[in-house]
């Protein structure tokens, strides 16, 4: 039997106007499947770029990846999850701007009840973003001391902390001392304010001229350069998102020239690319929640139906922390 439930969907490509609430048809769910009565969906830069067609999808589509919800009902292949289940995801087909859908269920995970829905939602995709770029793309060590691009941004305010909670010195990057007074709040070691300082010799400085083994870069085009510079020989150049632009043209000499650097550009869906992974990085994730190790920043709330709104402020740097709808 189906049901009609409302959820978000753009049928051409622009502006937050192109955002339409709409009765849409929810079929049961396929075997592979279950049905999430959504309660709180996160937001995300990504979708902006979904919702403006700098990034493709088959229209006409839904917007957002990530929420937390109940489970409704499980499809008959289904055996770690059952109907009434806490749960929440943060990679799934695109489309969780809804009140209830379908979600493939080796990309849903339990959510333990200290943990709430809004916290899930606000968490999922930025904080298995941290774990995997912390615990499984470069394993950080107690004593270590990084550089984090964009630091006070909503991934880096969960790796800040994150960093603190493993003994890890991060040195962050922003562009406003509000800012840097926030990543600083949240456990950055140190912060350089890249619109007034030089990155490479505050990096200099503040290691005593070692440099650092890995730098997270979120960026892309614009600190491209600026990041190899501060790595030591053989260090890792984690690039894992382009805020500015992708990174192209890029001339593998230039990796032995800056001193036999190695280089990585991962995605969260190759590190969670199997039901048992995603569940034991969300484990890994809610164990610090849960332990109060990392505190969920949400700043705003729209309900569904304000979505556009939540777009400008996502896009006009309006917001700070974590932006969830609600249902």
């Amino acid at each position: 039997m189906e049901n009609k439930v409302q959820a978000i969907r753009i049928e051409r490509h622009g502006g937050p106007e192109v955002l339409q609430l709409v009765a849409v048809d929810l079929p049961a769910p396929a075997e592979n499947e279950v049905t999430i009565r959504q309660k709180a969906i996160g937001l995300n830069f990504i979708d902006i770029y979904f919702r403006t067609g700098l990034y493709e999808s088959a229209l006409p589509h839904g917007l957002g990846f990530e929420a937390a919800g109940v489970v409704e009902a499980v499809g008959s292949a289904v055996t770690h999850l059952k109907p009434g289940d806490r749960v929440a995801y943060g990679q799934s087909p695109i489309g969780a701007y809804a009140e209830a859908r379908n979600v493939p269920a080796q990309q849903v995970v339990k959510l333990p009840d200290e943990i709430s829905f809004e916290e899930a939602a606000a968490i999922m995709l930025k904080g298995l973003t941290v774990q995997y770029l912390f615990r499984q793309t470069y394993r950080l060590q107690e004593g270590e001391t990084v550089l984090f691009h964009a630091a006070a941004g909503g991934v880096g305010l969960i790796a800040c902390q994150w960093a603190r909670a493993l003994g890890v010195k991060l040195i962050g990057t922003a562009s406003s001392p509000e800012k840097m007074e926030l990543a600083r709040q949240h456990g950055a070691w140190e912060m350089i304010d890249y619109t007034k300082e030089n990155v490479v010799e505050r990096v200099l400085e503040l290691t005593d001229g070692k440099k650092v083994p890995v730098v997270y870069d979120g960026v892309g085009k614009d600190t491209w350069l600026t990041s190899l510079d501060c790595l030591q020989p053989r260090g890792l150049m984690v690039s894992f998102g382009n805020a500015s632009g992708p990174v192209e043209g890029v001339n593998l000499g230039i990796l032995a020239a800056k001193g036999s650097l190695f280089v990585t550009r991962p995605t969260l869906g190759t590190h969670v690319a199997t039901q048992e992974a995603m569940q034991a990085a969300a484990d890994e994730l809610f164990d610090m929640v849960v332990q109060k190790k990392i505190k969920v920043a949400i700043g705003q709330r729209f309900p569904l139906e304000s979505a556009a709104d939540a777009h400008i402020a996502l896009a006009g740097r309006a917001t700070t922390g974590a932006t969830v709808l609600t249902l």
